[in-house]
């Protein structure tokens, strides 16, 4: 695969940043799971910050998964990740699709919902999970993300997270990035 995470540390160790090219992933989960451009951008988006935030745990054996449940057309998304990157997912109604945004870009916001909550998973083999869980504030999922670091983790942070759909519904970009002041 043509995919690939990058990971750096700047200012004494006091910002980390994370990006990500998932290109071939996100195609290959539209074509998996056979998905109208809308869920594969959701899909996508999610499917690219789970791989970033895998690469941020440690052990072998660690799995996070990350689930958007909310009231929106789409019936949630659940991906899962470990510390090397892989990373699966799929969306509870893969064939939901809607007019674009006032934007006239894909509208994973109104697809996603905002009624919801975005569940963080982070298994290290220990007695119990850590489960942190937030309100969606916008279901762009990158914002979301966004809120989830700041409220659950008090980290402050920034996540950008982005699929272009081509005209023939395949891939043509996927990828994002995670800064984060430590």
């Amino acid at each position: 695969m043509n995919d690939y995470i990058i990971r750096a540390i700047a200012a004494n160790d006091q910002i980390r940043a994370f990006a990500a090219v998932t290109t071939e992933t996100v195609e290959t989960a539209r074509q998996d799971h056979n998905t109208s451009p809308v869920a594969t951008a959701a899909l996508g988006r999610l499917l690219t910050a789970g791989a970033m935030m895998g690469t941020m745990m440690k052990g072998d054996k660690d799995i996070l998964t990350l689930q958007i449940k909310a009231g929106g057309p789409l019936e949630g998304i659940t991906v899962t990740a470990d510390s090397k990157g892989r990373v699966k997912g799929y969306v509870g109604n893969p064939k939901v699709d809607l007019p674009k945004n006032d934007k006239g870009k894909l509208d994973v916001g109104g697809a996603v919902g905002t009624d919801g909550f975005l569940t963080v998973i982070r298994d290290f083999g220990l007695k119990e999970p850590y489960v942190g869980k937030v309100p969606l504030v916008s279901g762009e999922i990158g914002d979301d993300l966004t809120s989830y670091f700041a409220v659950s983790e008090q980290i402050p942070s920034v996540v950008g997270l982005g699929v272009l759909v081509d005209v023939d519904i395949s891939i043509k970009a996927a990828g994002g990035f995670i800064v984060q002041v430590m």
